[in-house]
């Protein structure tokens, strides 16, 4: 389709899956993480000859940083037509645990690296008048469980700055899409085992495994579709709905089922 679409954090997980299915539908793709290597390693395993596929190592936590690389960017392949928020950390730590750096961390990702990407286009593509931003959040934006104090805080803020920002653009051409998925088979969990044992026993109980297959397969109708919210897999909207109902027995649930600091 030859759109220009720019995926952060997509070196790895999400992002990389979602870039080699946009380039097998005829997209040039643009990788954009802070690790060097895996750029390189990612940008090859999708396209071996490069010719549509371009990768820009970026602190996406640090302003300089991320407006530099977006000027860079425009000027080599132009002006993304969607930008993709997939960049994402944090270690699931208690608040015993954490150490004051901890909550510094986990804002700068994935909150701070998603606003800054989204102002620093969304600057670059104001002359041209539209616009596609999609943000990929986790379902810890709609709960509080233990073991997790500065993460859940860090998916929240996503959630409301897609919110806000769907507020701001609403009588505009651009479009804001939140995508919020459960538990994902990526590497991030591969990496985080600590974080993985902390998920409460009721979501594994009742959410089932997303493959990086099954969320690609989400995000490409999103990107078509342009939806404002959507929830994955459907169990969660039901999860999401019962909480709003009996906020008090789910958290019990939540507690009961979750990490508990020996």
């Amino acid at each position: 389709m030859n759109r220009l679409i720019l995926v952060t954090g997509g070196s790895s997980g999400i992002g990389k899956s979602v870039a080699k299915a946009l380039h097998l539908n005829g997209d040039r793709i643009i990788l954009q993480a802070r690790n060097l290597d895996k750029l390189e390693e990612a940008s090859r395993e999708i396209d071996p000859t490069g010719f549509r596929v371009s990768f820009y190592s970026t602190d996406l936590s640090d302003p300089t940083s991320v407006e530099k690389s977006a000027d860079q960017i425009v000027a080599e392949q132009g002006v993304p037509d969607i930008v993709i928020n997939s960049a994402g950390s944090g270690e699931w730590l208690s608040f015993n645990e954490a150490d004051i750096y901890h909550y510094r961390d986990t804002i700068n990702s994935p909150y701070l690296a998603t606003a800054l990407s989204c102002k620093a286009f969304y600057d670059q593509m104001k002359s041209r008048g539209c616009g596609h931003f999609i943000i990929i959040n986790s379902a810890a934006a709609y709960f509080s469980y233990p073991g997790a104090t500065g993460y859940i805080p860090a998916r929240w803020a996503m959630m409301g700055f897609a919110k806000s920002m769907q507020a701001d653009l609403y009588s505009t051409d651009f479009k804001v899409s939140l995508i919020t998925f459960g538990k994902v088979d990526s590497p991030y969990f591969s990496n985080n085992k600590r974080s993985e044992n902390r998920i409460p026993k009721i979501s594994d109980w009742l959410l089932p495994t997303m493959t990086l297959e099954q969320t690609t397969k989400v995000i490409m109708k999103v990107i078509k579709s342009q939806k404002k919210s959507v929830n994955k897999p459907n169990m969660l909207l039901v999860l999401v709905f019962l909480n709003r109902l009996f906020p008090r027995s789910f958290s019990w649930l939540l507690r009961i089922t979750g990490f508990k600091e020996e």
